[in-house]
């Protein structure tokens, strides 16, 4: 599943085509053929992602709800674009660029009021101007579970995915099944400092940064740990397996 920079990547290049053009909205697939109708013809007033989750919003007080899921993915070309290939639920062709939609796990279009209600259950997201840390702070020291599932629940922190989960917490040296509330406050801000940083970067060069550019992952799916040597050992935890080293994070007492 796309980590947030994703999103806000997605969202900042869309805006760059989309905003302020009237644009050609089609279904290919067939399967958004009613919502497309209703957005066919308008103009684009804006492109914003919280977490997740991607709003394109139209002069019709519509708006475009996305949440790419685990293998959704947008796909850019220049106009006129060429015939669509594949599965495109969604084509959206401005004067300029055409962004096809494929996989998503939601795709509907919402009123613009209706955007607060998709995001108020959504914990604080790192690439969000005047988003606040402290929520994050107070969510995972109140907490019993495990940092390794609260990183991963987006009414935590938003935009945080499996990647980034993994490399916070090896560069941190905190155990995945670490319990939130054995973890004192500055502890947890360190976390958000450096997911902040991690995710600003990504959307910069539009691909993950954690520890370096060129080799990002130090524990992800490796097979040891590229900080120590160390063998490394594969948890489950929040529902999805998590890559750890034993000497680096060590287990908590």
């Amino acid at each position: 599943m796309p980590e947030g920079h994703t999103l806000h990547r997605l969202a900042r290049d869309q805006r760059r085509d989309l905003r302020g053009e009237k644009v050609v909205v089609s279904s290919p697939q067939g399967r958004f053929d009613d919502g497309a109708r209703l957005l066919d013809g308008q103009l684009v007033d804006d492109v914003e992602a919280y977490g997740k989750h991607l709003f394109t919003s139209f002069g019709s007080g519509d708006v475009l709800h996305v949440h790419l899921g685990l293998i959704g993915r947008y796909q850019r070309q220049p106009s006129p674009p060429l015939p669509p290939v594949g599965v495109v639920r969604v084509r959206i062709e401005g004067p300029a660029a055409t962004w096809d939609l494929r996989g998503p796990a939601v795709c509907r279009v919402i009123r613009v009021d209706e955007i607060d209600a998709v995001v108020a259950p959504l914990g604080p997201d790192p690439l969000r101007r005047g988003a606040d840390p402290e929520r994050f702070v107070d969510a995972v020291v109140r907490s019993a579970k495990p940092v390794g599932a609260l990183l991963l629940d987006q009414s935590v922190i938003a935009g945080i995915g499996n990647v980034l989960r993994a490399e916070v917490l090896h560069v941190h040296g905190i155990h995945p099944a670490t319990p939130g509330n054995r973890l004192d406050a500055d502890r947890v801000r360190a976390l958000w400092t450096t997911l902040q940083e991690w995710l600003r970067a990504g959307v910069r060069r539009n691909r993950i940064v954690t520890h370096t550019v060129d080799d990002p992952l130090y524990v992800y799916h490796r097979d040891t740990c590229r900080r120590c040597g160390t063998p490394l050992c594969a948890l489950e935890i929040g529902g999805r397996r998590i890559d750890i080293c034993p000497t680096c994070q060590p287990e908590p007492q």
